[in-house]
């Protein structure tokens, strides 16, 4: 493969990433614990939402509700992830480059 080839196929591989990115960005995957808080982010693990089960907000019992919130962005965050891994691998190889995921 000639230095030109090669140029092109990373400018094409570039474009595919950018195009990948932005669609990561607007992609909303939703993480729970239980039924009682659910959590959207965007593809790049950015949050957008949470939202609360009613009879979950206990003033007496804060620790089980903060768990449930960290339990609830750590299931998203996770799908967020195998997401990127998903639209990213086909471009990579998959291989995770440093700082894509």
């Amino acid at each position: 493969m000639n230095p030109r080839q090669l140029q092109q196929m990373a400018q094409q591989m570039q474009k595919q990433m950018q195009k990948i990115q932005e669609e990561l960005g607007n992609a909303i995957v939703e993480g729970s614990a239980g039924s009682y808080v659910s959590v959207k982010m965007n593809g790049h693990r950015d949050l957008q939402s949470i939202t609360l089960a009613p009879d979950v907000v206990d003033p007496d019992d804060i620790e089980t509700l903060q768990d449930l919130i960290v339990a609830a962005i750590n299931d998203a965050s996770k799908k967020a992830q195998e997401l990127a891994e998903q639209r990213m691998g086909p471009l990579t190889g998959g291989m995770k480059l440093p700082g894509m995921f």
